[in-house]
């Protein structure tokens, strides 16, 4: 297992008043899927995807990523099992507005102390190229499209080789036709680099290319479809 939920609750406060995220979530995900979380604003959808990303902790049960449980790491341990295993794409592609296509891409191995500068820029440029955009590694975000910038964000995940990619309604902000472009990208990275993406959206496009579909309402699994 790549990742687990046991009997895990999220609670958040505004001011004094308790607002339950999630409510007793049991969940098993498998090195490899490619998985989707369904379900309309307020579902929990977005606080699960924190919870695996290691960017928050249950407030009760327990969430393990890679067989560690998050509920035993410092803050520090937290950054570290994330920069290691773990990408994001965002619905606003997050990219970084003064640094080129291939600087966006080469930008997360700035922590990878072990690569040279050069072997950085040939790992950046080669994932540019899966995502067919190797003509465009000096362009900078504003001279891209919005599909192109998400394919920069989806290379800037997978530069770094992950185990898991999560991506928050990274189709969101694409017409169609892109956004069926940039699901067939991941779903071609997934098949070969067998890495595991989670989707959190309330796409039905997305929930289409999904082979594990999760629907969940009010913080609660309500469905859960295996249509591999």
């Amino acid at each position: 297992m790549i990742c687990t939920f046991e009997n895990v609750s999220k609670t958040y406060y505004i001011g004094k008043i308790p607002v339950p995220a999630l409510k007793q979530i049991t969940l098993k995900l498998e090195e490899g899927e490619f998985v989707s979380l369904a379900g309309p604003s307020g579902s929990g959808k977005t606080t699960m995807l924190n919870l695996i990303g290691c960017l928050d902790k249950p407030t009760a049960g327990k969430v393990s990523v890679k067989k560690t449980d998050l509920a035993d790491l410092s803050n520090n341990a937290l950054a570290d099992l994330r920069n290691q295993y773990i990408g994001f794409v965002f619905q606003y592609f997050n990219l970084i507005p003064v640094l080129t296509a291939l600087e966006n891409v080469e930008f997360p191995l700035l922590l990878r102390k072990n690569l040279s500068a050069k072997e950085r820029k040939a790992k950046a440029i080669a994932m540019l190229e899966e995502v067919e955009l190797g003509e465009f590694l000096h362009r900078h975000p504003n001279e891209l499209s919005g599909g192109q910038q998400q394919r920069v964000a989806i290379a800037r995940a997978l530069v770094k080789n992950p185990e898991i990619v999560l991506a928050d309604e990274p189709t969101a902000n694409l017409d169609s036709e892109t956004g069926k472009m940039i699901l067939a990208i991941m779903q071609k990275m997934n098949e070969k680099h067998k890495t595991t993406f989670i989707f959190a959206t309330h796409d039905p496009l997305v929930m289409d290319y999904a082979r594990r579909l999760i629907k969940l309402h009010d913080g609660k699994i309500e469905d859960d479809i295996n249509k591999s």
